[in-house]
């Protein structure tokens, strides 16, 4: 049995150490507090995350690359905000300074689905599960709290990415393709690893990774879900997604509804996202989907549009709110563009003041960095004279996602 509940680098706790960490840790928390927290040490977060559910509090941990003014604006939000008193855990998904949410869940909607993770990971006390993924995402608070639960060991990354050091003593992974992509290419630079398997969700896995990762030695069962939702569907073996353990799946109109225990409980009162809900305990996220006759699901894509990438959900429209109050930018219109480790991208295509003289790239970067959580700030940036419409004067989003992509606009350096 493994002796460590913690590793960070040279860091190691044990359960009793994490034990007594917590329970010394100085905050002030009443019952159902809603309490934001961030910081650059990951063993201070997750120490501070489990003290606060400790005593009965529900914490929201909050992103360290986040600007001070980001941070400012949604630590106000939460601190005033109120809960349901079933409250456990909180979330923060992508939206704007304007407009943030933040999903709350019940202890339940993720204690209820361990057993099944447990078992698809074939997981031991003798394990040590890598978590790359932020500590702001659900899949890593998620992952902490499964691991925990399971008596394993919680194995975070010195730095902002995985290094090979963080490699040595891991047995499992749970992240997302490019936490896994990146891995292998460690290892194919002569990493040590222990790894046999890895559980990987936020994007789609493509074939070649699994296939690659098999010929490392290391299985993959791959999963569909959302922060809302948490597990919907998984594919053990490559041959597609199907139900999660517990999960019904219906198909409305183009638009996939799940139905099971595992559900937040929704956004804090006022915010407005993808995420519904019926009266018969169905919810969706807006994802476009197929399910074949033997049970086989096909992601479609999102109704609303939104981007996934590398595990964050990004909503156009909230990104193009905050590109609009730049210097120099009269409109803007973004989009996901296909990526091979993240899923997709984020692309802006920007109708500047002055077509003459538009904004740098660089400085639309710089500017967003204020205002945008990390993964809403595009990674490509195009500029259009006059954005193509529709005949109902609605800008022509499909055209120009293509145009841009096929360089009939021109880019931003």
């Amino acid at each position: 049995m493994t002796s460590d509940a913690l590793r960070v680098g040279a860091t190691r706790l044990s359960p009793v150490e994490l034990r007594a960490r917590v329970e010394a840790w100085p905050g002030a928390v009443g019952v159902g507090q809603l309490v934001p927290l961030r910081s650059s040490d990951p063993v201070e977060t997750v120490v501070a995350a489990l003290a606060v559910r400790a005593r009965g509090g529900v914490p929201a941990i909050g992103d360290s690359r986040w600007s001070e003014s980001h941070w400012s604006e949604l630590e106000a939000l939460v601190a005033s905000a109120s809960v349901p008193a079933q409250a456990a855990w909180a979330t923060f998904s992508s939206g704007s300074t304007g407009a943030p949410r933040v999903i709350l869940r019940d202890a339940a909607s993720w204690s209820r689905s361990f057993p099944e993770v447990t078992r698809l990971m074939s997981l031991t006390p003798n394990d040590a599960v890598l978590l790359p993924s932020p500590l702001v995402s659900s899949l890593s608070m998620f992952s902490i709290a499964h691991v925990l639960d399971a008596g394993a060991t919680i194995v975070l990354p010195t730095g902002s990415t995985v290094m090979a050091a963080d490699c040595v003593e891991a047995t499992v992974l749970h992240g997302t393709p490019s936490a896994l992509d990146n891995v292998l290419d460690l290892i194919d630079a002569g990493a040590r690893t222990r790894l046999r398997f890895a559980l990987i969700g936020g994007a789609s896995l493509d074939p070649a990774l699994r296939a690659r990762a098999g010929n490392a030695g290391i299985q993959v069962a791959s999963y569909y879900g959302a922060a809302e939702l948490s597990f919907v569907a998984v594919d053990t073996d490559g041959v597609g997604l199907r139900a999660f353990a517990g999960v019904e799946l219906d198909v409305r109109d183009g638009e996939l509804w799940s139905r099971s225990a595992y559900a937040a409980l929704g956004y804090l009162p006022g915010e407005i996202g993808s995420f519904r809900t019926d009266s018969d305990g169905w919810s969706t996220v807006g994802d476009l989907a197929d399910i074949s006759a033997d049970g086989i699901l096909t992601l479609r894509g999102r109704r609303d549009g939104a981007i996934l990438t590398a595990g964050a959900t990004v909503v156009p429209e909230d990104v193009e709110a905050v590109l609009r109050t730049l210097d120099g930018v009269k409109n803007s219109v973004v989009f996901g563009a296909p990526h091979p480790r993240l899923g997709s991208w984020v692309c802006a295509v920007i109708e500047p003041d002055d077509l003459s003289s538009p904004p740098t790239a660089a400085t639309l970067r710089a500017a967003c960095r204020d205002r945008l959580g990390v993964a809403q700030v595009p990674r490509r940036w195009y500029v259009s004279g006059d954005l193509p419409r529709t005949a109902s004067g609605k800008v022509a989003r499909s055209q120009i996602a293509r145009d841009a992509q096929s360089e009939r606009m021109p880019r931003l350096a």
